[in-house]
């Protein structure tokens, strides 16, 4: 079955651009627009979409809020949300993450970037370009805690390779890519980030990635 997409951005030039980037694609198909957060709402519970791609900045509702109520408690569909964001990366990204966006993406990215970051977050991936991140979190550096702050409690819940995965989802990397580099089997992988996401209570890999960081596990910039 296609992937039911819900376009959410208060341009209509680029929703036009969307569509027809999306629309070309045999597993994906754009069921609604919406110009903001409360239209977007009304949308996701009449359509029933599995991927929405949510602007940050518009007018009555923005898209943290819109990306809160749609993701949060007593949500009314499976619906993941896809953040767009500017080059220069929206100030309310990290907000976007913390209220249940699965991902983000720059909205000059390539068509190729954007058909695929639809099909990662419809499989229930997070779609964390490292380059990207990167320089999210480095931007975020001085409000991240130091090295010296005490680590949570409920990171020592966690084994010592379950520690490892947790920092090369922080950097990243897909299963595979992880898999590759602790020289172990995908289906491990994805054992280990399910053991990650039960033990520390969260949602996603995007919710593991900014929990290293919050957590002082990784800092920016390090490798």
């Amino acid at each position: 079955m296609a992937i039911r997409v819900l376009l959410v951005d208060d341009q209509p030039l680029l929703r036009t651009g969307f569509r027809m980037i999306l629309e070309a694609e045999q597993d994906i198909a754009v069921v609604g627009e919406a110009g903001d957060g409360l239209q977007a709402l009304d949308q996701v519970r009449a359509l029933q979409p599995d991927v929405v791609l949510m602007d940050i900045r518009m007018p009555r509702m923005d898209g943290v809020e819109a990306t809160r109520q749609i993701t949060g408690p007593g949500r009314d569909g499976p619906a993941k949300v896809l953040v767009l964001t500017t080059f220069d990366l929206d100030e309310y990204v990290v907000e976007a993450l913390r209220a249940g966006a699965s991902g983000f993406l720059l909205k000059d990215a390539p068509a190729n970037e954007l058909v695929q970051a639809i099909r990662v977050v419809a499989a229930g991936e997070a779609m964390l370009a490292p380059s990207i991140t990167r320089r999210l979190l480095d931007k975020y550096a001085d409000h991240l805690p130091s090295g010296d702050d005490p680590v949570p409690d409920t990171l020592h819940t966690l084994t010592e390779r379950e520690v490892e995965v947790l920092k090369l989802v922080a950097r990243g990397l897909s299963n595979a890519e992880i898999a590759a580099d602790l020289f172990v089997s995908e289906t491990t992988v994805k054992t280990h980030v399910g053991h990650v996401l039960t033990k520390l209570g969260l949602r996603d890999r995007v919710q593991a990635a900014v929990y290293a960081y919050e957590s002082g596990l990784v800092r920016p910039g390090a490798q």
